[in-house]
């Protein structure tokens, strides 16, 4: 990744006040780019959009990408050269509750984001986010890799999995790479793993869950302690994003492919390890117990092989997973204290890039 790509540079972002999308609009700011965002407001209260005063430093729009005509109508006056489509639901267990607003969200999104760029002059590079998820899981001790076939037990991992199979169609059909000499579209995915940070007060997530009840005085109740998931801060996808971006841009389509950005083997761990080391972390006041009751089906086992972005993007992580453990409760202490966290979140960013550019 090179920072200075982005300074100027016109780029459209779905999803801009959502956990991962406030975090990767603060860094496209930090980097000099001109920045348009599309988003529902923000689903939760408190949350990192508000908090981190992240609509300052850019033009935010609040709309939905199930309008494919206000879709349209804002990329065309955006006029971006990049688009970054990061907008979704993006829980699991909410969309067992709401499978109908799931697809409509993840499938017909994407079909919108897509038709929108191919509606509009001067867009070069295209970055679809969807998640590791969209993997048939076989509960497999080894890594997916991008050729792995697509599916999805439940509605929001299904769901992803046909968001890539939009993506792949679109390529196919209208921008393929055999012509890319007439249309200049390059257009990539992005799965990565399960990202936290600080800043995620969403509901049915672990790290936000732990939140909540250390700042209630409670234990945190953890559903699944056994399930292995490739854990990574969010920084860590998002740089494997602007990356692939700057790629596609760049050198168009050897690049236009799926994408798989996730830990080190060493992080992919089971939830317990992430509980107790952020107990221990945290200190007094934090602890966790089982949660007994039923729960609906989620994967056990789910692992990325990461070895086509570490070898043609030069990707690779930077922060491990105590780093990153680290860096969130140095984040929601600092929150609890009242501090600006727009300049905290600033500063780990530069923090990593800093690590980034020392690779």
């Amino acid at each position: 990744m090179n920072p200075t790509f982005w300074k100027g540079k016109r780029v459209f972002m779905t999803g801009h006040t959502g956990f991962k999308g406030s975090w990767l609009s603060l860094w496209l700011q930090s980097l000099g780019a001109d920045v348009t965002g599309f988003s529902l407001p923000p689903d939760s209260e408190p949350n990192l959009f508000q908090r981190a005063n992240v609509a300052e430093g850019m033009n935010s729009q609040i709309g939905d990408i199930r309008d494919l005509a206000a879709m349209q109508a804002a990329i065309k006056a955006a006029q971006p050269e990049i688009v970054i489509h990061m907008a979704a639901q993006a829980l699991v267990r909410y969309s067992y509750v709401n499978p109908v607003e799931t697809y409509a969200t993840n499938v017909m999104g994407t079909v919108h984001l897509l038709e929108a760029v191919r509606q509009t002059e001067g867009v070069k590079s295209v970055v679809i986010v969807t998640s590791d998820k969209c993997y048939e899981n076989k509960e497999w001790l080894w890594g997916y890799r991008e050729n792995e076939p697509m599916g999805g037990y439940d509605p929001y991992s299904n769901s992803k999995g046909c968001s890539e199979l939009v993506t792949s169609a679109y390529r196919n059909s209208f921008f393929n790479p055999d012509d890319y000499a007439r249309h200049g579209v390059a257009v990539g995915s992005g799965r990565a793993g399960n990202v936290i940070g600080g800043g995620d007060w969403a509901q049915d997530r672990l790290i936000p869950d732990m939140m909540r009840a250390i700042a209630s005085g409670q234990s945190v109740h953890i559903r699944s302690p056994h399930a292995i998931r490739p854990w990574q801060h969010v920084l860590e996808p998002l740089s494997g994003y602007l990356t692939l971006a700057e790629r596609l841009y760049n050198e168009g389509i050897a690049f236009a492919d799926g994408w798989n950005f996730g830990p080190e083997d060493s992080d992919t761990q089971p939830v317990q390890w992430i509980v107790e080391r952020l107990t221990s972390t945290w200190g007094a006041g934090a602890s966790w117990e089982l949660d007994k009751n039923p729960q609906p089906h989620e994967a056990t086992f789910l692992k990325l092989d990461c070895s086509k972005a570490r070898s043609q993007l030069g990707w690779r992580p930077q922060w491990t997973l105590p780093t990153t453990i680290d860096k969130i409760v140095e984040w929601f202490k600092a929150a609890q204290q009242g501090a600006d966290m727009r300049a905290l979140t600033l500063t780990q960013i530069d923090s990593y890039q800093t690590s980034l550019l020392k690779a």
